[in-house]
């Protein structure tokens, strides 16, 4: 399942890493360049959808929201559900948290990264 794209969404990912928001700038600065020790992809298709942010060696995806996720929250639901079937491990935060509380965000990450042994 891993890195599945599609022709659609090669266009609109590629458009969407030229618009992206600052929370996914600001989050892109402390994810890319394996600073976690992982390679990340940012905008990165798979199947119908853009994911903002994918470690697919460790099946992580990263979804950065702001205020129209809100609205939408039955689809983005029914994406993530789809995603975690697919194996992914799918992390969500608001805007806010990813500007305002950068450290307490890298530390979710790093955990979905690095679980600990059962």
């Amino acid at each position: 399942m891993q890195g599945q794209t599609n022709t659609f969404s090669k266009p609109a990912s590629k458009a969407l890493r030229k618009a992206m928001t600052d929370a996914e700038l600001h989050l892109w600065q402390r994810l890319r360049g394996k600073q976690l020790g992982v390679k990340f992809r940012r905008q990165h298709p798979f199947e119908k959808y853009v994911l903002d942010f994918v470690c697919l060696e460790r099946m992580v995806i990263v979804e950065v929201d702001g205020s129209q996720h809100a609205e939408n929250q039955q689809y983005d639901d029914a994406r993530s559900e789809k995603l975690k079937f697919a194996g992914y491990i799918v992390l969500r935060f608001w805007n806010n948290e990813v500007l305002y509380r950068t450290d307490e965000v890298m530390q979710v990450i790093w955990d979905a990264l690095n679980p600990s042994p059962p």
